[in-house]
């Protein structure tokens, strides 16, 4: 008996629907509790939130968010990427990142995964089904959303449930991470990651000078010195740098410097002054003119109010 597309196309939501259910029933009997949880799986977390959610600055990694339940926001620079359970989020290089749970109750929490990309591996992948031939013109900025598919969702799902069975990790965790960088490879996204990882394209050239910025975001940084890591002008490394990240070179440095020094000042408890010092600012009115307009408020009164929204969550949670 014949069926037709749009009862294959039923039955595929109906399918996909079903594994959202048994992934979300998985991680609920896994997490002891709300926020990030790692795994037994290395770069596997799980996260879990019950009510308000404060926007949170980080750095995302490499790598690969799925929601099973809920709804939620990432800012990078003039970008903003909204993304649910029909859509996942792909990182493609170390990108400073503000995001925030939008959709989160007691009775139905917010639940997603992240599982943070071996590069190298992804980069034997490409070499293995030559995907390398494939364009990658226009592939855009390496933080992008894709629909989330049946085929990658199971794979997804078979990941998360080796945690009920971890003597099978060593072996099977491999295995279905490499089909899951496979699924991302040959994706709707998979030009963002392909380039980021291809060793000598314009954007891995560009990747470099991302990772010599983290290690050394804190120092004085001339753009000449950033093109030499690239190994190429100064035009072109500003050019294919805000290809990847919407952002200039010395633009990213700020970013971050402030997302390190909101984080210090909120688990160490330091004042703005000694944050601002700490990340390689010398003048703290420019570090709380620059904070002020990437996060809305002055350091100080930030600070006051994500620590006051975080313990009215905890309270009502």
């Amino acid at each position: 008996m014949l069926i037709s597309s749009d009862e294959s196309d039923a039955n595929r939501r109906a399918e996909t629907a079903d594994l959202r259910a048994t992934m979300g029933a998985r991680i609920e009997r896994l997490l002891n509790a709300s926020g990030e949880n790692g795994t037994a799986i290395e770069r596997l977390n799980l996260y879990r939130c019950t009510g308000y959610d404060p926007a949170n600055a980080t750095i995302y990694e490499p790598s690969l968010a799925v929601i099973v339940r809920g709804r939620k926001r990432a800012m990078v620079g003039d970008e903003t990427h909204f993304y649910d359970a029909s859509r996942f989020l792909l990182t493609a290089v170390d990108m400073p990142t503000i995001s925030c749970v939008l959709d989160a109750r007691l009775d139905e929490p917010f639940l997603s995964i992240m599982l943070k990309l071996d590069l190298e591996a992804a980069r034997d992948l490409i070499a293995d089904i030559d995907l390398a031939a494939i364009d990658t013109a226009g592939a855009g900025t390496a933080m992008a959303t894709g629909p989330a598919t049946l085929e990658l969702l199971d794979a997804v799902n078979r990941l998360i449930g080796l945690l009920e069975t971890p003597h099978d990790i060593a072996i099977l965790g491999r295995i279905i991470e490499r089909e899951i960088l496979y699924r991302l490879l040959t994706g709707p996204t998979g030009a963002r990651l392909r380039q980021t990882v291809s060793l000598g394209t314009q954007a891995n050239r560009a990747a470099r000078v991302i990772a010599w910025l983290r290690e050394n975001y804190v120092s004085p940084v001339r753009v000449e010195t950033l093109a030499d890591v690239a190994a190429m002008g100064v035009s072109t490394l500003h050019h294919h740098f805000r290809a990847l990240t919407g952002m200039s070179p010395l633009q990213y440095q700020k970013h971050l410097r402030l997302h390190e020094a909101r984080r210090v000042m909120l688990s160490e408890s330091i004042d703005a002054g000694s944050a601002a010092l700490r990340v390689g600012y010398e003048s703290s009115t420019q570090f709380s003119r620059e904070y002020r307009r990437l996060f809305g408020a002055p350091p100080k009164r930030d600070v006051a109010a994500l620590r006051a929204e975080t313990r009215e969550f905890v309270t009502t949670a």
